[in-house]
């Protein structure tokens, strides 16, 4: 009774749902609008002002994070306080697959006493914990990027439940249908790809396989997730995690998922995700060129073992120049841990993902830690949202709070005397300036610049200062490692201004004009 009259209310709320929008949305199981409505508007969206950046609730938004899992909705175990300790830092930016590779996890079907699953019925508890995760994510404003058909729930196993030889699709697994009937195998040996593969679960599209049969059951998965998250307006949305596969695949989903929210009236932005690490090929341009399928990108292969030092924030820009004539945020879901190249260059891709105008960046978690009671724990595969991970979280946020984000840019010829992946420059000219030191450092920065309007703190043309305080720039150090702001000082406007980070390790300075 219990699971007929929850779906009912679902179907109740979705009908409703449709008939109410664009005007509003309505949110949760009981559909208490008056507790929950949502307008049309509120809708995450690219920033009118800078389409490098997200607007969210009429604010321009730098998405930061930090989590323990990837399906973070199916490990409620302290999930709330988890969310919370994210907030506190200064997090907004969660990565949620919609996968169920771990201890603890539910499935999204239904088991019979055999054990087999059974896709013409879903898993209440499956969903509940996936609308208990949105609608606490939406209550602290974090941006949630979905990432839904994920490539490591269907090769070769992968930690305790991750696999083909566990997942509901696999015809050993469920009643629906045989190999022969679905064409899909019950066994897969080997990992996910940088090129296609000959899987067939990614080859049912009419473009490909046209497999009919297990097409419906994709379909009938994609309309229970959107209805669920069509109705939260925090969310964005991955076709995949990593893929090789056809890119018909994803821009099929991708055009199935909008055509949804175009029904729904609900205003979303959609992307995916390709597995190569060299972010400058053809199976990565397949996404920038394709900007009216994939209104935003994630770049997070080139925090893989690729895209090191210089070469890192080298490929940021390259990235925004290959899309600058339409230009949109670019995030990094993944940035990933220590193995093959040190705990301190993961940190540092944190600093030069933000310092290279990217939308957004998100330490990865620490695999394959599995129990709750390490939510806080770090690995060579990702610092997560451990104690240090937090403190860099906040770092970045108390200095790009400082900014005027909408308006700055990245600006290393600003520079001098300065060696490779020494450091990294975002600047207002004349107005503000914040440069960060991967591993202490001195450089020179030039202040000379005009400010970008009338009205603007200062006029800071060379020359000699004067009483007034023209020409003057305040400066205060942050201990990325440490998250307080430490020697503050006075300097005057010149072409080559000397800041020395007072010490090793990672600081940023930031510079504004006097007032």
């Amino acid at each position: 009774m219990y699971k007929n009259t929850f779906l009912m209310k679902r179907l109740v709320c979705f009908l409703m749902m449709a008939v109410t929008l664009p005007a509003v949305l309505l949110l949760g199981t009981g559909c208490q609008a008056a507790e929950t409505t949502v307008n049309s508007d509120e809708y995450i969206d690219i920033d009118p002002d800078s389409p490098w950046y997200w607007n969210y609730k009429g604010e321009t938004v730098l998405l930061l994070g930090g989590s323990w899992q990837d399906n973070l909705f199916n490990h409620p175990v302290g999930l709330e306080d988890h969310l919370d300790v994210l907030a506190s830092a200064g997090g907004n930016y969660i990565r949620n697959t919609m996968s169920h590779r771990n201890k603890g996890n539910v499935f999204a079907y239904e088991q019979n006493d055999e054990g087999l699953f059974d896709l013409d019925r879903f898993n209440d508890e499956y969903w509940e914990r996936f609308e208990n995760f949105l609608q606490m994510t939406y209550e602290r404003d974090m941006l949630v990027q979905i990432e839904i058909w994920d490539p490591w729930d269907k090769y070769e196993d992968h930690q305790s439940l991750g696999g083909w030889s566990h997942n509901p699709f696999n015809p050993d697994n469920n009643i629906n249908y045989t190999p022969d009937e679905s064409g899909l195998p019950t066994a897969i040996d080997y990992p996910p790809a940088g090129e296609p593969t000959d899987h067939p679960f990614f080859r049912t599209i009419p473009q490909l396989n046209n497999n009919e049969l297990l097409l419906q059951y994709q379909q009938a998965f994609m309309d229970k997730l959107l209805s669920f998250a069509l109705q939260y307006p925090n969310i964005l949305y991955c076709m995949h995690n990593e893929t090789g596969e056809r890119v018909e695949f994803g821009d099929y989903w991708a055009d199935y998922v909008r055509e949804k929210a175009d029904e729904a009236g609900a205003p979303i932005h959609i992307t995916d995700m390709r597995r190569s690490e060299d972010i400058r090929s053809e199976d990565h341009a397949h996404i920038y060129d394709n900007p009216d399928r994939y209104t935003f990108l994630d770049i997070s292969q080139n925090n893989a073992w690729a895209g090191l030092g210089q070469d890192h924030y080298d490929n940021i820009l390259y990235v925004k120049s290959r899309i600058s004539s339409y230009p949109r945020p670019v995030n990094n879901n993944k940035n990933y841990g220590s193995a093959r190249h040190g705990e301190e260059e993961s940190v540092a891709r944190m600093g030069r993902i933000i310092f290279a105008g990217a939308s957004g960046a998100r330490f990865h978690r620490p695999h394959p830690i599995e129990d709750p009671e390490e939510m806080y724990a770090k690995s060579d595969f990702g610092l997560g949202l451990s104690l240090r991970a937090q403190k860099v979280i906040q770092s970045l946020r108390m200095v790009t709070d400082e900014l005027d984000m909408v308006h700055t840019e990245p600006r290393n010829d600003l520079l001098g005397d300065r060696s490779e992946n020494e450091a990294y420059l975002l600047a207002i000219p004349g107005r503000q300036y914040a440069a960060y030191f991967p591993d202490g450092g001195s450089v020179t920065v030039d202040l000379t610049g005009e400010p970008e309007s009338a009205g603007s703190a200062g006029s800071v043309n060379s020359g000699d200062s004067n009483d007034s305080g023209e020409n003057t720039f305040i400066y205060r150090w942050i201990n990325v490692d440490e998250a307080e702001w430490s020697e503050s000082g006075q300097v005057r406007a010149d072409t080559g201004v000397r800041f020395t980070a007072p010490g090793d390790g990672h600081w940023i300075v930031f510079v504004a004009a006097e007032n």
